[in-house]
């Protein structure tokens, strides 16, 4: 998810937030401030324990129980870090590549609000996975802000072709991760590209409808198909 300046001229971040999108110099090479890397690291963290409960249904009852096979979960952990971690990761990155293309100041801020509520809804059942966004400044088109937009969800897409691959590779560890990366990355795709609030899929659709439907068909379908069906 990304979060604009605003408007063509916009120079502050939405909420108030851009004075700080810190982390890239505008127009120049890629770069991650300690803050960057520290929000990162915490809801790639955080994303693993959120899909680790949900994967692991049992772990919830265990804990409550007292009693946790540790070697089980950390594999169940280490798994989900994997495939949670490349999707997260690369999405966040597409975004802020693209920004810092087009001349933005651009970072990757985590809420840590959203994120204590992905760790809970596992411990429900549930997924939700809101853990920040790219925040970026600058003066920008809205063509411009809806290829930002659209570059992390068509990275998940990517990442979901590699993974079936990989699942399809046989059965054993390889075949899991496959099988896992491919249904997280279907699901980062598709909730992304709803067209709702902050996510990627409203800027994506205010900017053009053939691109919002090249990218949104395909990925709230599949998701759907993988989730729901």
């Amino acid at each position: 998810m990304s979060r604009s300046g605003g408007g063509r001229g916009g120079v502050s971040g939405r909420g108030g937030r851009g004075g700080g999108a810190g982390g890239a110099s505008s127009g120049g090479g890629i770069s991650f401030s300690g803050r960057e890397i520290r929000d990162l690291l915490a809801a790639w963290l955080a994303l693993g324990v959120a899909f680790t409960l949900f994967l692991d249904p049992a772990l919830v009852q265990d804990l409550l129980a007292g009693s946790v096979d540790v070697a089980g979960v950390g594999a169940v952990f280490g798994v989900a870090l994997l495939t949670v971690g490349v999707g997260f990761l690369l999405h966040e990155l597409a975004h802020k590549v693209v920004a810092v293309r087009f001349g933005q100041v651009a970072a990757f801020r985590a809420d840590y609000g959203m994120l204590f509520l992905a760790i809970m809804a596992g411990f429900a059942g549930f997924l939700f996975a809101a853990p920040g966004a790219v925040v970026h400044r600058g003066r920008i088109t809205d063509r411009e802000n809806g290829l930002i937009s659209v570059a992390g969800p068509v990275t998940n897409l990517g990442l979901a072709a590699l993974f079936l691959a990989l699942a399809m590779g046989g059965p054993g560890i390889l075949e899991v991760i496959g099988s896992q990366g491919l249904a997280i990355n279907l699901l980062l795709a598709g909730f992304n590209m709803i067209p709702f609030g902050p996510l990627d899929g409203r800027k994506v659709l205010s900017w053009s409808l053939p691109v919002y439907l090249l990218v949104a068909v395909p990925s709230i379908g599949l998701a759907l198909a993988v989730f729901v069906f």
